[in-house]
């Protein structure tokens, strides 16, 4: 995860300085003169296409470095230097201090917060107590790279500000005092809560120590570790570094999926997509990822992951995922803004930059197109021949995954009326309402049935008798509330589920249905027919069968039929029913 320069407090030799690489990226967690000294002698940092410094405050042992390496980075490396600051205060105080020492050409770095700056991954500042001196403006940060969370609380006398980010999962470096002092954490009161934070899944490392010997004694009997030092004598090239953590991140997104794919809990592949989009993020050192999926039904192109964005629907003619799609080829822009098929509107609601963007047609094994994987602000701009084969393996897998997905979908679907059908009835109870009745929620269903449909066939044709089934089952889609699904059952019979609903409520939505049905005109193969339905509505009881319950809902569907047709049979008596 984070590597160290040093781990030393504000009298040691080695100050305490973290860092992580990020694609080609250096990120630094402060940096000290200590640290630049041994920076000079790294030999990754040639090879770094920018140097980035994560600030936690001001004091001389976590900055005094920071003018000596935008000169090195300046003269020597001709590498960007950006400086990222927690707040808005900080970044001034930083700027009054960078621009009074001679040599820091203003051309050679910025300063930014983290709120403005466009990062590969997330980053979130921490407000935490510190000095007095320093209050309201000493810092720790929340990290989240490649799936990977950090906590890294910088100088600070309290964990509380950082408990609620603290759960299973999560490594914490935390500083650490051997000695009383009121501005730090003295371990002797630390070590319990570290305790029990690492019993509920967080991982544990020690670092700003101000006397290591003694602490690493405190710590010998538990799994706390003190944070690793980099080595500086078998350093490794920073290709083998990064080599290194994108093979351990590709093994940590497979295990995860293997755990997933033997696990019951999902009905689709949406955490497999999540995770690949995840892994192609990692693979091209993108900023954002997203797979689409074309539904040619809609005619939409909608993510059906995205890292780093929300879920977006769109046109299938319009966008450069549509371009692609359209051309069935690799689109890659580094300009998008004078692209005229990107859509900057996402980019002016958001306040996002999109620098470059990459998008690579899936297609399945028929070599049909059928989605797409789109990364978006790669450092340095996309590569259509380099970076489509780093993402081929993992587009692949999503092609066949999308084409298994698809396959399941039209599986569950019936054809005439695009309801989902009785496989689909099944799989959705099965995964969803069974699930929220084992919760204790409410589930209510109803039955219905299409009175006389026989007569619209033997009358009209069954051309006419389709188009009236089409048309039922276009109500019923559009009488679906947040949550409601309708099925169709069989033959002229239909179903739907309702979650979170009394059998009151689900009695008047079918009341609600039977009067639009009742009151509107059909046009089936160009004969004008008018139809009703019968129904039998029930709540479903978690201790029965899905087949009880729809046995219980198709007596009462039967006493309607029996009872004269187009009405709504539940129990007890609705009181709009009762007269």
């Amino acid at each position: 995860m984070l590597q160290f320069f040093g781990r030393g407090s504000a009298f040691s030799e080695l100050h305490n300085c973290a860092f992580f690489l990020n694609g080609q990226s250096l990120i630094l967690m402060d940096c000290p003169a200590s640290a630049f000294q041994a920076l000079k002698h790294v030999s990754f940092l040639t090879s770094c296409s920018d140097i980035r410094i994560f600030v936690t405050h001001t004091h001389a042992d976590h900055i005094n470095g920071i003018p000596l390496l935008i000169h090195y980075a300046f003269y020597v490396l001709h590498t960007p230097v950006s400086v990222t600051a927690p707040s808005q205060e900080v970044a001034e105080d930083l700027r009054l201090y960078l621009d009074h020492i001679e040599g820091c050409d203003p051309t050679g770095y910025r300063i930014e917060t983290a709120a403005d700056a466009i990062l590969p991954f997330t980053a979130e500042a921490i407000s935490v107590p510190h000095t007095p001196s320093l209050a309201g403006r000493c810092f720790g940060w929340h990290l989240n790279v490649d799936g990977k969370e950090i906590i890294y609380t910088g100088d600070t006398s309290s964990l509380d500000p950082f408990m609620p980010y603290l759960h299973e999962g999560v490594t914490l470096y935390t500083e650490a005092s051997y000695y009383t002092a009121t501005v730090h954490l003295q371990i002797d009161m630390l070590l319990p809560v570290l305790l029990k934070l690492m019993q509920s899944g967080v991982r544990v490392f020690l670092m700003h120590l101000d006397d290591e010997a003694k602490i690493t004694e405190k710590i010998c009997d538990t799994d706390i570790a003190l944070a690793p030092l980099f080595d500086m004598k078998g350093e490794t090239a920073m290709s083998d570094i990064y080599a290194k953590e994108t093979l351990d991140s590709i093994f940590s997104i497979t295990h995860d999926l293997y755990k997933q794919m033997c696990s019951d809990q999902e009905s689709s592949h949406e955490t497999l997509f999540a995770d690949l989009t995840s892994l192609g993020k990692i693979l091209t050192g993108a900023d954002r990822a997203s797979f689409w999926k074309w539904d040619k039904r809609r005619h939409e192109l909608w993510t059906l992951s995205a890292i780093g964005t929300e879920r977006i629907v769109i046109p299938e003619t319009t966008g450069l995922v549509g371009k692609a799609l359209r051309e069935q080829k690799v689109v890659v822009t580094n300009d998008p803004y004078n692209d005229p098929d990107f859509n900057p509107e996402v980019d002016k609601k958001t306040g996002y930059i999109t620098r470059s963007v990459l998008v690579m047609p899936v297609a399945d094994v028929n070599g049909e197109f059928i989605g797409a994987y789109q990364m978006i602000n790669k450092p340095g701009g996309f590569d259509a021949a380099e970076d489509c084969r780093k993402l081929s393996p993992a587009a692949l897998i999503c092609g066949l995954a999308l084409e298994s997905e698809t396959f399941l979908e039209d599986s569950q679907r019936d054809r005439l009326t695009q309801l989902k059908n009785r496989m689909g009835f099944y799989a959705d109870y099965l995964h969803r309402y069974g699930k929220m009745l084992a919760a204790g929620r409410n589930v209510s269903m109803f039955l219905c049935d299409i009175d006389h449909f026989k007569r619209v066939n033997d009358t009209y044709g069954h051309n006419a008798g389709d188009d009236a089934l089409a048309f039922i089952a276009d109500i019923l889609q559009k009488s679906c509330r947040s949550g409601d699904n309708a099925y169709r059952w069989g033959g002229e019979e239909f179903i739907m589920l309702m979650p979170d609903t009394t059998l009151e409520d689900a009695a008047k939505l079918a009341e609600d249905i039977r009067m639009r049905v009742m009151n509107s005109t059909c046009i089936a193969d160009g004969n004008e027919i008018h139809m009703t339905l019968s129904f039998g509505c029930c709540a479903i009881d978690s201790n029965l069968s899905v087949e009880a319950n729809v046995s219980h809902a198709d007596q009462l569907l039967y006493t309607a039929k029996e009872g004269g047709r187009n009405v709504v049979k539940w129990e007890p008596l609705p009181s709009w029913q009762n007269h």
